[in-house]
């Protein structure tokens, strides 16, 4: 690990500041990628901005049917909430599935969507349900968020700080994991508004989307057959846990059983 200044803002300005004056800085939140990159020297950050200690970022409340969630809020702290268990309980599983207990202590769910790992899980619940995400600038929509492996729209200056979601009528999550590292092989999620449904794919490609054929399918009718293999081979990835053709097959499977566990 590279020798690098250690800042401890009180707040999200003073961090916004810090990382303006800075040569290459970097954000920690649970640090689960950023330390671990840090240690096997693939990046050296001159300056380590460590936001753990801003107040405010790590509420959870709802309001007017908008659960709105902090930035440094933690998988556990997710998974154990109240308010987020009785709402939308399924989110909560999605949470407690993340990684292991050690992770979920440390790892937030603003690390894990500005980090945009193509396997990670919240990624798909993000784009299914109905989100904004909300930065120290601006407030940035779902489907805008995510550009690329490791990529979001997020600029230079900028700081997640929250997530808002509507609840929906209905919302889960399935993914088939890789055994060792519990990454989503394939992640789907659904989410289901009235008559709108909205199915959203991690892991299987190298960023998160929604399922666009299929969810106009399932929104004309949620128990219909929906079209197989709709999400073309050549968008998908390819490589040693899995191949395109298995993911295609893994994306209607879990979809199925999103489907048999609302019906």
């Amino acid at each position: 690990m590279y020798t690098f200044n250690y800042h401890v803002p009180k707040n999200v300005n003073e961090a916004i500041t810090i990382f303006k004056d800075s040569e290459e800085p970097k954000y920690l939140a649970g640090g689960m990628t950023l330390v671990a990159s840090m240690k096997q020297r693939l990046i050296s950050p001159t300056d380590v901005i460590d936001i753990k200690k801003i107040k405010n970022l790590d509420n959870i409340e709802i309001n007017n049917n908008i659960l709105k969630i902090g930035a440094l809020c933690t998988h556990d702290q997710i998974a154990k909430d109240s308010n987020v268990l009785k709402a939308l309980e399924n989110f909560s599983f999605l949470a407690n599935g993340i990684g292991d207990p050690a992770v979920r202590k440390i790892g937030t769910i603003g690390g894990s969507l500005s980090n945009s790992d193509p396997a990670a899980d919240w990624p798909a619940a993000v784009l299914a349900l109905k989100t904004n995400i909300f930065t120290n600038n601006r407030t940035i929509k779902n489907e805008d968020f995510f550009t690329g492996m490791f990529e979001t729209c997020l600029e230079e200056n900028e700081l997640l700080t929250s997530v808002e979601i509507e609840l929906p009528d209905f919302f889960n999550y399935i993914k088939f994991p890789n055994p060792a590292s519990k990454y989503a092989v394939v992640g789907v999620s659904i989410a289901i508004y009235e008559k709108e449904v909205r199915v959203s794919v991690t892991g299987a490609s190298h960023t998160p989307f929604m399922a666009k054929e299929i969810s106009e399918a399932l929104s004309s009718n949620i128990n219909s057959d929906f079209p197989k293999k709709s999400v073309p081979m050549d968008d998908l990835n390819n490589d040693i846990h899995a191949s395109a053709e298995y993911r295609q097959n893994l994306i209607d499977v879990l979809t199925k059983q999103l489907i048999n566990s609302y019906s």
